[in-house]
C-alpha cells in the first residue's frame, strides 16, 4: 500500500500534468478576452485587416485602392495630365498635319513629299499612331535605344511637352474636364493644377532691359503695362471653366460627370529656364493673379531643375521670390526643387536647393524634394520642414522615369520618420501612363503603408493645401463622410 501523503505514481502525473493545463486555459482565456476578434470590430479594423489580406495581391490592392477616398492632388501639371491619345483625337478633329520624321504636330498646309501628312491618317495607321503615343508619353520608352541616339528618360519626358503644348493650349477647357473627370472616377475630392495661362508676361519682360534693383525692374514692368497680362490669365480661366463644364455636363445633365463634384483651385507656372526678364515678370504676374482671384492660390516655379538657367540662377530666382513675398506676404509658394540625383549635376548642384527654397523662396511646400539627403546637413533640414510643417509633394512614379529614384533609394519613408509631411501627387499622368491609383499602389507595395497610415497621407492632402480656410474644413468634413462610407461596405 503506498505511503500516507504521498501520491500514487499515476495519481502524481495526472497532477503535474493538471497544473499546467489550468495555466493554458487560464492564458487561452486571456487571449481571447484580450483578443480584438473577442470584440465587435469597428469599420476601420475591418477595412484594415482587409487590405492586410489584399496586400500580396496586385489587382485586388488597386481595385481597393481606386475607391479609397484620396482627397487631393496637390501636383499636377494640366498639359502633362492629359494622355496622349486625347491630343491624337484633338489633331485629328483640327485637321492638324503629323510630321512623321520628328513625330510631332504640325500646322496644314500639310505636304505629303516631306512626310508631313494630314492628322487623320492616324485613324487608318496604326504603326504611326503607335508611335505618335510613344512620342508623345513615356510609352515603351528604352533610353538610349534608337542608333546613335544620345536622349536619356529626362529628355524624351521633357520634350514631349513641346511636341504637345499647341494642342493643349487650343483646347484648355476639354484638357481641363479630362483631368477633372479623371479624378472624380478615382475618388478624389480637391485638385490644384499647375496651369499656364500667362501669354503675356515672359514677352513682355523680355523686352525690359534688366535692372539688378528689383524695385526698379518692377517699376519697368509697370510701364510697360505688365498689369494686363492678369486680365489676360482670368480670360482664358473662364473660357476653360465654362468649357469644362459643358464637356462634363456641369450641372445640367441629370446624371453629371463625377468630375463636377471635384474642387479645382489653379497655381501659377514660372518657367524658371528662361532669361531672368522673363522669370521676374511672370513672378510679378503670379503674384498679382493670386491677389486678383482666389480661384489662384499659389506660385510655383516649373521647367528642368537640372537646366542651365535653372541651375545658374537659381539663387536669383529664389531672392526675386524673397522681393514679392515681402510685397505680398500672403500668396501661398510651392516650389519644385530637389528634383534631382548623384550624377544628374556635380555634387555641389545637390547640396541647397531645398534649403534655399525654403530660406530664401519661402516655399510652404516642396515639389519632389528627391535629394534632399544630398543637402548639407540633411538630418536638421528635415526637422526644421517637420517643425515648420512644410510638406512634400511625393512624385513616385515621376520619380522613377525621370530620375531613376525609386524604392530605398527614394527619401519618401525618410521624411516620414523625421515627421515630415508627406502627399503623394501624379507630377505629369497622362506623360508617365499613371494616375492617382497607381501612385497609392505603388506607395503600398514599396513601402508597406498600413491603412491608419493611408488615411493619414489622404487626410494631409486636404489639410496641407492652399485652398480657402472655409472650403479645406468642407472638404475635410465630406473626406471624413467619404471614408465612413468606404469603411462600411462588407469586406
Amino acid at each position: 500500500m503506498p505511503g500516507r501523503g504521498r501520491p500514487e505514481p499515476r495519481r502524481q502525473k495526472l497532477l503535474s500534468f493538471a497544473i499546467p493545463m489550468s495555466r493554458v486555459i487560464s492564458c487561452l482565456y486571456l487571449l481571447i478576452v484580450c483578443s480584438p476578434l473577442f470584440f465587435a470590430q469597428t469599420p476601420e479594423q475591418r477595412t484594415s485587416n482587409y487590405l492586410e489580406s489584399i496586400r500580396k495581391s496586385p489587382p485586388l490592392l488597386a481595385a481597393f485602392l481606386r475607391e479609397m477616398p484620396k482627397g487631393g492632388d496637390l501636383h499636377n501639371h494640366l498639359i502633362g495630365a492629359i494622355y496622349a491619345e486625347s491630343y491624337l483625337q484633338f489633331a485629328v478633329n483640327d485637321k492638324l498635319c503629323i510630321d512623321q520624321k520628328h513625330l510631332t504636330f504640325a500646322q496644314p498646309p500639310c505636304d505629303e513629299s516631306r512626310d508631313i501628312v494630314p492628322a487623320e491618317r492616324l485613324t487608318s495607321d496604326p504603326t504611326l499612331y503607335r508611335l505618335m503615343i510613344d512620342a508623345l508619353s513615356m510609352r515603351d520608352f528604352v533610353p538610349y535605344s534608337m542608333p546613335g541616339s544620345s536622349e536619356s528618360a529626362e529628355d524624351h519626358f521633357f520634350q514631349t511637352f513641346g511636341r504637345f503644348v499647341a494642342v493643349a493650349n487650343a483646347h484648355t477647357g476639354e484638357t481641363l474636364a479630362e483631368v477633372a473627370s479623371r479624378a472624380g472616377h478615382q475618388n478624389e475630392s480637391y485638385l490644384e493644377m499647375t496651369v499656364g495661362f500667362d501669354r503675356n508676361s515672359g514677352a513682355i519682360g523680355s523686352k525690359t532691359a534688366w535692372s539688378d534693383n528689383f524695385d526698379e525692374q518692377r517699376e519697368k514692368l509697370n510701364a510697360a503695362g505688365i498689369q494686363s497680362a492678369v486680365a489676360g490669365v482670368l480670360k482664358i480661366l473662364n473660357d476653360a471653366e465654362a468649357e469644362k463644364d459643358r464637356v462634363l455636363g456641369c450641372p445640367e445633365a441629370a446624371h453629371t460627370d463625377p468630375g463636377c463634384k471635384v474642387t479645382i483651385r489653379y497655381i501659377y507656372e514660372v518657367y524658371r529656364g528662361t532669361a531672368k526678364e522673363q522669370v521676374f515678370a511672370e513672378i510679378m504676374t503670379g503674384f498679382a493673379v493670386v491677389k486678383a482671384d482666389p480661384r489662384f492660390v499659389a506660385v510655383n516655379p516649373v521647367m528642368p531643375e537640372d537646366g542651365y538657367t535653372s541651375m545658374h540662377d537659381y539663387d536669383l530666382h529664389m531672392r526675386i521670390f524673397d522681393y514679392f513675398h515681402k510685397l505680398y506676404p500672403d500668396v501661398h509658394l510651392t516650389e519644385h526643387a530637389g528634383e534631382l540625383a548623384p550624377g544628374q549635376v556635380p555634387p555641389s548642384g545637390l547640396r541647397s536647393h531645398i534649403g534655399e527654397a525654403i530660406h530664401t523662396g519661402h516655399a510652404q511646400r516642396i515639389g519632389h524634394g528627391a535629394d534632399v539627403m544630398q543637402e548639407d546637413r540633411p538630418l536638421e533640414l528635415l526637422r526644421e520642414m517637420a517643425q515648420k510643417q512644410i510638406a512634400v509633394e511625393i512624385c513616385l512614379t515621376s520619380n522613377d522615369l525621370i530620375l531613376g529614384v525609386k524604392g530605398d533609394r527614394h527619401p519618401f519613408p525618410v521624411y516620414r520618420k523625421y515627421g515630415v509631411p508627406v502627399v503623394i501627387a501624379t507630377d505629369d499622368e497622362g506623360v508617365s501612363r499613371s494616375d492617382m491609383t497607381h501612385e497609392y499602389v505603388r506607395a503600398v507595395q514599396a513601402y508597406g503603408l498600413t491603412y491608419a497610415e493611408l488615411k493619414k497621407i489622404v487626410r494631409d492632402s486636404i489639410a496641407y493645401s492652399f485652398v480657402e480656410p472655409p472650403v479645406r474644413a468642407k472638404l475635410l468634413s465630406d473626406l471624413d463622410a467619404r471614408f465612413r462610407e468606404f469603411e462600411g461596405r462588407k469586406w
